[in-house]
């Protein structure tokens, strides 16, 4: 399956959106970079699509988008009367659309990676995944939406309108990503998920790999293995990572005291925590809290 990986934020907006039906004979319009993503759901007939070298058959229930930078056209004429909603949509943020549907860990670097101080309160992105080209569950459900955004876009010059035009459009988006979310997650995954589960639970206790492994009942080597593939680190460095997030929090919203905080957070010794947060951050406990206090 080819997935289109959207980062969000910034959301992925509503252009304009409509229906149309395409009778015997006809066929779908060639364009090419019209600059916006073209969202096809054909409800009855079947709609005959290329893009670059790709062909697609959209038969009633399937959906396809159509990429805003490359070539589409029809590959054949339409051979029975054929109803499909379009919607037009942009997303402002960067996009891709890996090979074969790879999986993308970039969202989680930053559990191992330092946050520079400036950058402590930004906004924080992260993927939504949608599928290119899809068979749809629930398509009455979604037709409902199609139908209310089509409406929508006739009253558009309403105050309030637009605002609920792309609140629905979120809607649409999540439905169309449900058939990725719900894959069934692979092995690696599911261990992966099971052990940063429990470290974000357990982050204040004394935690071993064996202790972690015997926990999950996954063999440690297996554990770090798999988290290495899903999030890019060790189960070590993710634990570092929470206990100094989590010490980050209590530096700025409480007075306790680093030597408190340390042991909040799970570290035994005061100066072990010191030296860790300093690697981390590039300066020590007291320097990051008075970085925030207003003199």
């Amino acid at each position: 399956m080819n997935i289109l990986n959207l980062t969000v934020p910034p959301l992925p907006h509503f252009i304009i959106g409509g229906t149309n039906i395409m009778p015997p004979g006809r066929k779908h319009p060639a364009r090419r970079d019209i600059g916006a993503f073209d969202l096809i759901i054909v409800t009855k007939g079947c709609l005959y699509i290329g893009e670059e070298d790709r062909h697609y058959e959209v038969m009633p229930g399937c959906m396809l988008i159509l990429r805003p930078d490359l070539e589409h056209y029809a590959t054949r004429a339409c051979e029975e009367e054929t109803f499909y909603y379009w919607i037009h949509f942009q997303s402002m943020g960067s996009w891709s659309m890996p090979e074969f549907g790879l999986p993308d860990v970039a969202g989680m670097q930053d559990m191992v990676e330092p946050i520079p101080i400036s950058e402590q309160f930004a906004v924080r992105s992260f993927v939504k995944r949608l599928p290119q080209f899809a068979k749809l569950s629930k398509l009455g459900q979604l037709e409902d939406m199609l139908e209310t955004l089509t409406e929508m876009s006739n009253n558009d010059h309403i105050p309030g309108v637009r605002w609920k035009q792309q609140l629905l459009f979120q809607e649409v988006v999540q439905h169309l990503s449900a058939s990725v979310e719900a894959r069934p997650p692979t092995p690696a995954g599911v261990c992966a998920e099971k052990a940063a589960s429990y470290l974000r639970k357990h982050y204040k206790e004394d935690i071993t790999a064996q202790k972690l492994g015997e926990t999950i009942n996954f063999h440690p080597v297996y554990i770090a293995r798999c988290m290495k593939r899903e999030f890019g680190c060790s189960p070590v460095d993710y634990l570092m990572r929470i206990r100094i997030e989590q010490a980050k929090l209590l530096l700025l919203q409480t007075d306790l005291t680093i030597m408190r905080i340390a042991e909040e957070v799970g570290f035994n010794r005061a100066s072990y925590f010191a030296s860790c947060f300093a690697k981390h951050e590039g300066l020590s406990p007291r320097a990051y809290r008075q970085r925030f206090l207003v003199v």
